[in-house]
């Protein structure tokens, strides 16, 4: 079972959380970079107009990040920045504090697949460069550590990724 793992991190322009996940880190870093929707909650984490279905990194760098309507429509979210399977990703999250897609706004999310061991992966998140979001940084700071939070979802990815280990 995955267990959070408190980095006691005080950036104000970060936020960082990390989880230890029980699977492979081949396994780990396919079902967070093609499996969103196994553990994203479309539902309610979603800007486009339309019921998501789907999201999806396209694995390159300058690939895009974004959801997928039910109507066939898609909405971006930002950009692949760095892409080295199966240990690295950074994505430009390019959605303003209103959740709306701004080219160029450019926070970025760091994910880290550290091995621990054979079956054994820590999962490091950090959001960074959240002065990008000016005098509303504290307000997505808090949505991102606490009430939208990334240890959530990063607990939806863990179980979504220890399934796929079964």
């Amino acid at each position: 079972m995955a267990d959070q793992i408190d980095l006691n991190w005080t950036d104000p322009n970060s936020v960082r959380k990390a989880i230890r996940v029980q699977a492979p880190q081949a396994i780990a870093w396919k079902v967070f970079t093609e499996q969103l929707d196994a553990w994203w909650p479309l539902a309610v984490y979603k800007i486009g107009k339309t019921a998501a279905v789907n999201a999806v990194i396209e694995p390159r760098v300058g690939g895009r990040w974004y959801e997928c309507g039910d109507d066939g429509s898609t909405c971006d979210w930002g950009r692949v920045l760095a892409w080295e399977p199966p240990s690295r990703l950074v994505l430009a999250w390019d959605i303003n504090a209103d959740f709306q897609y701004v080219p160029g706004l450019g926070t970025e999310i760091e994910v880290r697949f550290i091995a621990e061991s054979a079956n054994t992966t820590r999962v490091e998140l950090e959001h960074r460069k959240l002065d990008r979001f000016g005098d509303r940084r504290d307000q997505m700071r808090t949505i991102f550590d606490q009430t939208g939070d990334w240890g959530k979802l990063l607990a939806s990815f863990a179980q979504a990724a220890e399934r796929a280990t079964d």
